[in-house]
């Protein structure tokens, strides 16, 4: 369906955004692409966070940070999942039946939080169902 949401885990983006990440590259600015023009991306406050520290100080060209701070700007005009005290048992639970560290628990509780129905992510089981939120990686 056209108007189901996606979620994007934070390497997605930095791969959009880090050009030294070949193919990986390539792919994840053809999804951010799609996504802006379709309006359906989904994010939360802590892929923005994380996106932050990993573009400014650990990919091998670094963004500036006002560079950083102007592309998380952009972002802001998608739908962001903010974190609320619910946010944190919900993740716990999700982390005690899925073996899934907190912090991926966290994302992937935000990504129910906020209605996807898909998230991209090469870090979790591609595949997998939570509900009806489906894992995929778009890498494979």
């Amino acid at each position: 369906m056209a108007e189901d949401k996606v979620f994007l885990d934070t390497n997605i983006i930095i791969y959009a955004y880090d050009a030294t990440a070949g193919e990986k590259h390539r792919t994840a600015r053809d999804i951010l692409v799609d996504l802006w023009n379709s309006g359906r991306g989904l994010l939360s406050a802590q892929v923005l966070q994380e996106f932050f520290v990993t573009v400014t100080r650990k990919i091998p060209n670094p963004i500036e940070p006002e560079l950083a701070g102007d592309i998380i700007d952009g972002f802001l005009k998608w739908d962001v999942v903010s974190i609320t005290g619910e946010s944190v048992p919900d993740a716990i639970g999700i982390h005690l039946q899925y073996k899934y560290s907190f912090w991926d628990s966290m994302i992937i509780e935000a990504s129910i939080r906020g209605g996807a129905t898909l998230l991209l992510t090469e870090d979790f089981s591609d595949g997998q169902k939570i509900g009806d939120l489906r894992i995929k990686n778009p890498f494979k």
